[in-house]
């Protein structure tokens, strides 16, 4: 049935996709540098920017916007998929590997700018990488609660 507990949190998976796309994910401030130049990542852009606020130099990041979306898509479709929860499962198994390798994405990305500007501290993770973070948590309670629905339909096969 669409109306399950584990229809909520599939639903918020797809609104923390959403946010993944549309907020920032990671933004470093202090360089080093001592220039006053910041960096900002979002779903789809790598902006360098200066102490002004300009553009200094851009570069697309389309496939951090494509794996959030995909995420996204998967658990709707998995919200529809109530009448088969073996297939549920496996689609939320399949989401939760999709958000691991989008963490790792965003990860090393991250990491690479900080290697490649000489960056003394980290930079600052914003909510659209903590969306993920929390994503990944409310996909695996949806898995949790779909268990527990099939071992039940199981147990109530079994008394009869």
């Amino acid at each position: 049935m669409i109306q399950r507990l584990q229809t909520i949190f599939l639903f918020l998976v797809v609104i923390g996709m959403g946010i993944t796309v549309g907020t920032p994910l990671w933004e470093q401030v202090d360089t080093g540098s001592g220039t006053g130049d910041s960096w900002n990542l979002t779903a789809f852009m790598l902006t360098n920017l200066d102490s002004a606020g300009e553009e200094i130099q851009s570069s697309s990041k389309w496939y951090i916007a494509t794996l959030a979306s995909f995420a996204g898509l998967l658990a709707l479709i998995s919200i529809f998929q109530y009448k088969n929860r073996a297939r549920q499962m496996m689609i939320n198994m399949i989401n939760s590997l999709l958000m691991v390798g989008l963490v790792a994405t965003v990860f090393l990305t991250t990491n690479g700018i900080n290697q490649a500007i000489s960056a003394e501290v980290a930079g600052a993770y914003q909510i659209g990488f903590w969306a993920i973070l929390a994503s990944m948590v409310c996909n695996m309670l949806a898995n949790r609660f779909i268990r527990k629905d099939e071992a039940l339909v199981r147990s109530v096969d079994r008394i009869r």
